[in-house]
């Protein structure tokens, strides 16, 4: 039995032509290794996506119903972004 399965597919120009330079280059030995290596790492991104989701946002919601006096308003929230915004820029700024 065939563990794999013949597809066709059409990419944007520049996506195409990325695609053959890595192959062209001796990164991937094909096409097909480069679009499967770009989908394990998709598989593997929205794993991340997934268990953070199950664990450290659940959890914070949980925390939060537990507890809304820890919420932060909106005015509040955008006040400390913009102060960790002010840091980078000035850390940053050379």
């Amino acid at each position: 039995m065939r563990t794999t399965k013949q597809l066709s597919i059409t990419l944007p120009n520049n996506m195409a032509e990325a695609l053959k330079e890595r192959v062209a280059s001796g990164a991937y030995a094909s096409e097909s290794e480069v679009i499967r290596d770009g989908l394990r790492a998709l598989f593997s991104q929205e794993e991340a996506v997934e268990r953070w989701l199950r664990t450290e946002v659940v959890n914070s919601v949980e925390a939060m119903r537990a507890d809304p006096a820890r919420a932060l308003s909106a005015e509040d929230m955008r006040a400390y972004l913009s102060g960790l915004r002010a840091k980078y820029d000035a850390e940053n700024d050379s």
